[in-house]
């Protein structure tokens, strides 16, 4: 069995082994699925999945492949600057398009199935490119981890019959790194990343002000060099998760004056660094999912 390691720094949820035969079969098989298709348009948000997806497609398919990015108060500058050096870097086919998500009221209100009004808006967007450009199908980059986490989103995807290709390949994170990594990919240790709605929890609405104030505060951390985190939004609050491995450098006195201070600034009256450390999905916790 052949093995490869994979920084813990990027990946400290995932195992560290990785079976690099099995990953590159699996590989295969992503390429045969998509060799059945005439033509593909791509949700790429700039994340590790949907990068690897759309480079998949791209090296399969060629000009039949087209990346689409959605716009909107949503998606920060920083993830749109990163979906362009992608594409840039890649050379894949690629354009942004408008969602708004943000004139629907049930996305708004920021309930539990926010994902889902966001994700319907997104399909319904690239059906109707689709149906313009005579592209045959659409697919999104869910892989075989995200099955464990509550995603409402997926419901989204299969009700408009959005192909799953990353998921039918049985692709976890650290495979879809791992091969990311071998074909040069820039995304490949990208931190895992979400909309900026993410750090809103559910009940609270969302509106493009509160984002931007989001967006800022976000800002000053990846300007402080910190890699993985969240500014999570609770009213005047901004509660700091930083990564396990950057969460002592965070509490060093003279860089956490430096966040409280830059948040501040950023918009949030109260500031508060979050001990136990940064969580994916950490807001999900407060839901009861039966």
């Amino acid at each position: 069995m052949h093995s490869a390691r994979i920084p813990a720094a990027v990946t400290a949820t995932q195992p560290l082994e990785l079976d690099q035969a099995a990953a590159t079969r699996k590989q295969q098989r992503l390429f045969d699925s998509m060799r059945s298709l005439d033509s593909l348009l791509i949700a790429l948000s700039g994340g590790a999945d949907s990068a690897y997806l759309a480079w998949a497609a791209s090296h399969v398919l060629g000009a039949r492949a087209l990346a689409v990015t959605a716009l909107s108060a949503s998606f920060s500058r920083h993830d749109r600057e990163q979906a362009e050096k992608f594409v840039q870097a890649s050379g894949i086919r690629h354009e942004f398009i408008e969602t708004r998500e943000f004139e629907n009221p049930l996305y708004v209100e920021n309930n539990a199935d926010r994902c889902y009004h966001c994700k319907d808006e997104l399909f319904d967007r690239m059906e109707a490119l689709a149906s313009a450009r005579n592209f045959c199908a659409i697919a999104y980059g869910i892989n075989a981890d995200d099955t464990h986490d509550f995603r409402p989103g997926h419901r989204a995807a299969y009700e408009h019959r959005v192909l799953a290709p990353l998921l039918d390949a049985a692709l976890a994170k650290a495979e879809i790194r791992w091969l990311s990594q071998r074909a040069g990919l820039r995304t490949w240790d990208r931190p895992a990343s979400a909309c900026l709605s993410s750090r809103v929890p559910y009940g609270t609405a969302v509106t493009p002000e509160l984002l931007e104030k989001i967006d800022r505060a976000e800002s000053v951390l990846r300007e402080l060099g910190f890699r993985q985190f969240r500014v999570r939004a609770h009213g005047e609050l901004g509660r700091i998760e930083l990564a396990p491995d950057e969460l002592s450098r965070g509490l060093e006195p003279a860089v956490s004056e430096q966040i409280l201070a830059g948040v501040q600034q950023a918009g949030f009256a109260i500031v508060t660094i979050d001990p136990e450390g940064y969580r994916q999905g950490s807001l999900n916790s407060l839901l009861k999912i039966k």
